[in-house]
């Protein structure tokens, strides 16, 4: 049970994470320093840091090479993470 109930806070906390990311993507912050943020902080936390930038002109993003390099390695500890999951169970 209490391992079950770690796997899910932390997934849906990476998940968050990713979500604020991409609120970031369109301030100058950028999705790379809100995802980090978000993820050393809390969810909230990045969030609130994100919309005290300055917002993007419209159509632009900032998404710099260390979002994707963030979303990559979160995407493959989620699926560890799902992995060890089904083969503890």
């Amino acid at each position: 049970m209490a391992l079950s109930l770690l796997i899910f806070g932390l997934i849906s906390g990476s998940l968050l994470a990713v979500l604020v990311g991409f609120v970031g993507a369109r301030r100058r912050i950028g999705f790379g320093w809100t995802f980090f943020l978000s993820v050393v902080f809390t969810p909230l936390i990045g969030l609130i840091l994100c919309l005290l930038s300055d917002k993007l002109p419209d159509g632009e993003r900032n998404w710099g090479c260390l979002g994707s390099i963030l979303a990559i390695v979160t995407i493959a500890l989620l699926a560890w993470l799902f992995i060890a999951v089904l083969a503890a169970a």
